[in-house]
């Protein structure tokens, strides 16, 4: 996502988040938004057994690994830049922050350094933004490597129109990313 995507999604989800916390009542698109919860669960099958404490953003963001993610670093290719962004996708729909955090972690970075909250924070809002049906599509969500932009070797374009899944992505609702290989693999710097 775009750094200032990224800002404006977080501005949204700011003014959501403190919209919840003003009143007892509840709009159908905030229902689910937590101001009082630091992070999302990573996913459905491991609520429970979460700890309750996490890595600080700083510390995710600045030395991004394939360790954390339990995945062998993708090859420096345009295949493993678009697998590298399918995990990305893949985490967005089942609300994985580590995950995610991993994946974006520079972008995420340069939005905390532009004034936003750290990637933990930003990602927890974001969540609460995608539809159910998007995020039950981002799950599956493939991307269509004929639309993928080789900009250098080490640098890739991914259009929001590449991703392929059962709900429609808009450059509001998703965004066009880059990713460059940094680090022995693809992360997610804008």
């Amino acid at each position: 996502m775009r750094a200032r995507t990224m800002v404006n999604v977080a501005v949204t989800a700011c003014v959501a988040l403190v919209a919840c916390a003003c009143g007892p009542e509840q709009t159908k698109g905030d229902a689910g938004a937590k101001p009082s919860q630091p992070t999302a669960p990573t996913s459905a099958s491991t609520r429970a057994e979460d700890p309750p404490a996490t890595p600080s953003a700083s510390s995710r963001t600045e030395k991004p690994s394939a360790a954390s993610t339990g995945e062998q670093p993708s090859p420096r290719t345009k295949e493993g830049a678009i697998r590298r962004y399918e995990q990305y996708l893949h985490a967005l729909g089942h609300e994985d922050i580590d995950t995610v955090c991993e994946v974006a972690g520079p972008a995420a970075k340069q939005a905390e350094d532009q004034g936003l909250g750290p990637c933990t924070s930003t990602y927890t809002a974001v969540f609460q933004m995608i539809s159910p049906a998007q995020k039950k599509a981002l799950q599956t969500a493939t991307v269509d490597p004929q639309r993928v932009a080789v900009r250098t070797p080490g640098k890739i374009e991914m259009p929001v129109e590449a991703v392929r899944s059962s709900a429609t992505f808009s450059e509001s609702d998703l965004g066009d990313y880059t990713l460059e290989y940094l680090r022995n693999d693809w992360y997610i710097t804008d």
